[in-house]
């Protein structure tokens, strides 16, 4: 028998791999919804938590709107 995935399954993740997914999800979710401006400053600075994310669209948000 030939080992492998069958054709459609989705390969193993590790349990960090599925974290990493997970908290990636919402925050990829937010930013789409956001001012493309807007995104285009968040994007350029290094968050790792959703919150992060939501504090510098609101400063960046704050500056553009001056």
């Amino acid at each position: 028998m030939i080992s492998g995935r069958r054709s459609g399954e989705r390969p193993i993740m590790s349990w960090e791999e599925s974290v990493i997914e997970d908290r990636e999800a919402p925050m990829a979710r937010f930013l789409n919804g956001l001012n493309r401006d807007i995104v285009n400053v968040v994007e350029l600075q290094h968050c790792m938590e959703l919150e992060d994310i939501v504090h510098m669209a609101t400063k960046v948000g704050r500056k553009i709107k001056k």
